[in-house]
């Protein structure tokens, strides 16, 4: 009996237990349902409606994210567009970022009171260059026609389907099929070397020239004189016919640009004071520090030139271009410091920076069909040739400030040449399949280096003509020269009615010359 009642004791508690815990279980969802209540009452009516539509909404895109087939990714094909068309436009920006290393090199190179003068051709001559180049020059250039000049494509208009290639591409830009990148990408390229060419004009005229002639010059070569001869090379023309290469600008671009150089600087003649008592006086330039940076700038902005010329992300390309490339100039700066000291007495910081520059602006033609050595080679002979060509055109009477001319012009013929002196042949690098043969150096015979001598001539006398009609009708209708006393007080002031250094010493004397810097810069 007393177990019975035991039992029946534990039960009953048992049973309290799981009534209790039971009604505390059973009253927290009501609790919540009461709590959720009054929080919903306390809301507006307007909040009250949605919550019950944003909570659709989160179903619905539960949903639709669980029932969508995953999509597909790009193709092989398409990412090579991309990384191609990603390479050209990083190399175009480098390319286009020269145009700061001009301004800064240019504008070192002369005197302070012309420096506004300086900097504005400079900037402005890449903003008239665009316009003419979309408007006419790129078709011209680039545009089919016939082996001399390019007939389709003005304002950037006609059929085009690329980024397709060869003979997967229909369009009027037959020229450019072999790149695999969009017309934008291919057009933005070729710019910014058109651009390069006019500014090379530049720093041959400085300190001297109107501004208003010099923007009319500058249309009239980007929009002209320029695609006419990049046509017969670039734009499947006649020399491009008989085997004329020349991979990334030293006549294309660096030539064209000093041929008209040349001729500017002989139309305007020299600068006041620059010949005295039959004697080449040098005119310093005020600010070797910018020079020197505007230098680096180029330096930097030529892995671009050259690299970004094979129009596609080829690393073995990229990488041996870029090498060749850096040689060069390395062998360029070199050569000019060791010749400026033995011929001039100093190793001259002007000649070390054209140094630099003659040595890139050689190797532009060849980077991509020479060995590391044969690079080291022409770059440290054009660095040589630099420091000749600067006093040769002194003697002659030329005056070329900044010495673009022997840097542009002299550098790009010997560029030119050395194509068809060191270049190893197709075959030998796995991106060079098509272009030069052999060169006399590395086995081959004089035929190369003929085919490279007839370019030279035949881009020389033409922009020769061209160049001279386009001087001798602006020198006729507006002159091409400021009047002696704004060239005295500087073309900052006469031209733009401004100082460089407003508040800052400027020089002694009107000319941008002393007395004791006379005998000092006698050659």
């Amino acid at each position: 009996m007393m177990l019975k009642f035991m039992y029946k004791q534990k039960s009953k508690t048992k049973n309290r237990y799981s009534s209790a815990r039971n009604h505390a279980i059973n009253s927290q969802p009501n609790s919540k349902v009461k709590l959720f209540d009054r929080v919903m009452k306390r809301l507006s009516p307007s909040w009250q409606a949605c919550l019950p539509i944003a909570c659709l909404i989160v179903l619905g895109w539960g949903y639709a994210a669980v029932a969508q087939t995953p999509a597909a990714g790009p193709t092989t094909a398409e990412l090579k567009v991309a990384l191609d068309t990603l390479w050209v436009a990083i190399a175009a920006f480098l390319v286009f970022f020269m145009n700061a290393g001009f301004c800064m090199l240019e504008t070192g190179f002369c005197r302070q009171k012309n420096a506004v003068n300086v900097l504005s051709k400079n900037l402005i001559v890449f903003a008239l260059s665009t316009v003419a180049f979309w408007a006419i020059g790129f078709a011209l250039m680039f545009g089919d026609g016939n082996d001399f000049i390019g007939l389709n494509g003005f304002f950037l208009g006609g059929t085009d389907n690329s980024p397709a290639t060869a003979d997967t591409y229909k369009g009027i830009f037959g020229a450019l099929n072999w790149a695999g990148v969009p017309l934008a990408a291919k057009f933005l390229f070729q710019l910014v070397f058109a651009g390069t060419a006019a500014t090379i004009v530049s720093g041959a005229v400085a300190e001297r020239i109107k501004f208003i002639d010099f923007l009319i010059f500058s249309l009239l070569l980007v929009g002209i004189a320029y695609p006419i001869t990049g046509h017969w090379i670039w734009g499947g023309g006649w020399l491009a016919d008989r085997g004329f290469w020349d991979f990334a600008g030293c006549t294309v671009v660096h030539s064209v640009g000093g041929w008209a150089a040349l001729m500017g600087a002989a139309f305007l003649g020299p600068r006041l004071g620059k010949y005295q008592d039959k004697q080449v006086v040098a005119l310093p330039g005020h600010n070797m520090s910018i020079a020197t940076l505007g230098c680096l700038i180029l330096w930097l902005g030529w892995f671009g030139f050259n690299p970004g010329s094979v129009m596609a992300a080829d690393p073995g390309a990229i990488s041996h271009i870029a090498l060749t490339t850096n040689m060069a100039a390395a062998a360029g700066g070199i050569a000019a410091t060791i010749t400026a000291w033995l011929y001039l007495g100093k190793p001259d910081l002007s000649m070390i920076i054209n140094g630099i520059l003659a040595g890139l602006v050689g190797i532009t033609a060849a980077c991509a069909y020479v060995n590391i050595p044969s690079s080291l080679l022409i770059g440290f002979i054009a660095g040589v040739l630099v420091v000749f060509s600067v006093t040769f055109f002194d003697k002659l009477g030329i005056d070329d400030p900044v010495g673009a001319t022997s840097v542009h012009l002299v550098c790009g013929i010997w560029g030119t040449l050395a194509v068809g002196l060191w270049s190893v042949g197709p075959g030998v690098y796995s991106w060079y399949a098509l272009g030069p043969e052999k060169g006399l150096f590395a086995g081959g015979g004089l035929g190369q280096l003929g085919v490279q001598l007839l370019g030279v001539v035949s881009v020389g006398g033409f922009t020769v003509l061209l160049s001279s009609i386009f001087w001798l009708a602006l020198k006729a209708t507006l002159g091409i020269r400021v009047s002696k006393e704004e060239e005295l007080e500087g073309l900052d002031i006469g031209e733009h009615g401004m100082e460089a250094y407003s508040g800052f010493l400027k020089e002694g004397d009107p000319t941008g010359f002393s007395e004791g810097q006379g005998s000092i810069g006698r050659l």
